[in-house]
């Protein structure tokens, strides 16, 4: 039976951080945020009151049999499902009883106009947007739904003008925009206990800093007055110099509960910071992890196994116990690479030449995961390297593998 050992590394003079890089990595990854479980036990007093109050404004504004859903389910039934959503519009505005239900009422004016509700099941013939603007893939570690956004395709003046060229483009952009978060909000329990919020990272590479600032006010805007509590983590990677400006034009937008959610990653750390949150084997490739965009279609993403390379050490990767005739595929990631990386074969048997599977080659800091497959006609073990000995920048990785025997054993 084929077996991976853990990671060998040479060891090498331990490198100390600069007191900027420590700042940095702790503003990076601080997230003071704190998920409510919405069980109405864990509530006080004073919000119990004020979530029997609201449901009280909603009974009297209905009048008599009235009643109202949002994501299907009934807002003024017994179900604990609605609790939870009368619940994020109460945390939302501090439990305010009367702002709570001013923002409850628009909502759901702004649901039956916007017809929110079909949405995710129309065609807006917007492909080319698809997998690549803003898009749902996978959970993180705790089972959120992941929501990707990345802008930099706007860079493209031709791209801007399509899409945000007049009111009428503008407007069917933000409806598929809507129609993403939608599908996210579909994959949520809306459970005491359970998944109730999604995740966004948001990519800032070559994102232009004039040309959205308009469709990207009415999207925050939009989500925040719509979708409230809806987002457990606002993670930024990619984050550039001028990110500071580009805040200072969106904070105004945010309530102080939304700012504790946000992570921010910089430039060439989004591995990093998205490992501390989701498993590298429900990562994109284009942000250091293994996942590609038709790995769904064979079933749920097989796991990795997580190691770090420090600064100054090469590790070694040994898959043993691998038959004569068995085929070894592999996948192999390191965050902003820029290290050499080999793989080679070795048989068991004593006089067997060693075969080099792939050549000593430098990778760069935006190379996606390697994957790779070798047929082996002895028995022997694969050895993957990972050369960081030319850096002192300390890294994260991840590989994982499956050996098939020959069909003819």
């Amino acid at each position: 039976m084929e077996k991976a050992s853990s990671p060998e590394a040479s060891p090498k003079p331990h490198h100390k951080k600069s007191f900027v890089t420590t700042l940095m990595e702790a503003a990076t990854l601080r997230s003071p945020f704190k998920e409510d479980t919405y069980f109405i036990y864990h509530l006080k007093s004073s919000e119990k009151k004020s979530l029997q109050e609201l449901k009280d404004k909603l009974t009297a504004s209905l009048g008599p049999g009235g009643q109202c859903t949002m994501w299907g389910i009934p807002l003024l039934s017994d179900d604990e499902k609605a609790d939870v959503i009368l619940l994020k519009f109460l945390r939302a505005r501090d439990f305010k009883v009367s702002d709570s239900f001013h923002m409850l009422e628009k909502c759901l004016a702004w649901r039956k106009e916007f017809k929110a509700d079909s949405v995710t099941e129309e065609e807006l013939g917007l492909e080319e947007l698809e997998a690549v603007v803003a898009y749902m893939h996978g959970y993180d570690r705790e089972g959120h739904p992941v929501c990707y956004n990345a802008y930099g395709v706007f860079r493209d003046k031709d791209m801007c003008e399509r899409m945000f060229g007049d009111e009428e483009k503008l407007n069917k952009f933000l409806r598929w925009r809507v129609q993403v978060m939608e599908r996210g909000i579909n994959l949520l329990h809306f459970k005491p206990g359970g998944i109730n919020s999604i995740i966004q990272v948001t990519d800032l590479k070559d994102m232009p800093k004039r040309d959205l600032r308009v469709v990207s006010n009415q999207i925050l805007s939009l989500f925040q007055d719509n979708y409230p509590e809806m987002v457990a983590r606002k993670i930024f990677i990619n984050v550039p110099w001028y990110f500071s400006m580009l805040y200072s034009m969106f904070s105004p937008f945010l309530t102080q509960r939304t700012k504790s959610k946000f992570v921010i990653s910089r430039q060439g750390y989004a591995a990093e910071t998205l490992y501390k949150f989701i498993r590298p084997e429900d990562v994109p490739v284009q942000y250091g992890g293994l996942s590609r965009t038709n790995d769904s279609q064979n079933g749920p993403p097989k796991p990795a196994s997580e190691f770090t390379v420090k600064g100054g050490e090469k590790v070694n990767i040994q898959i043993e116990g691998i038959e004569g005739g068995a085929t070894i595929t592999w996948d192999l990631v390191v965050g902003g690479w820029d290290l050499e990386y080999s793989a080679e074969f070795v048989p068991n048997a004593e006089g067997s030449y060693t075969i080099a599977v792939e050549k000593v080659r430098k990778l760069s800091p935006w190379e996606e995961a390697i994957h790779n497959s070798f047929t082996s006609r002895e028995a022997g073990k694969m050895i993957l390297s990972v050369d960081n000995t030319a850096s002192r920048r300390k890294k994260v990785a991840a590989y994982r593998y499956i050996v098939r025997k020959s069909c003819l054993d």
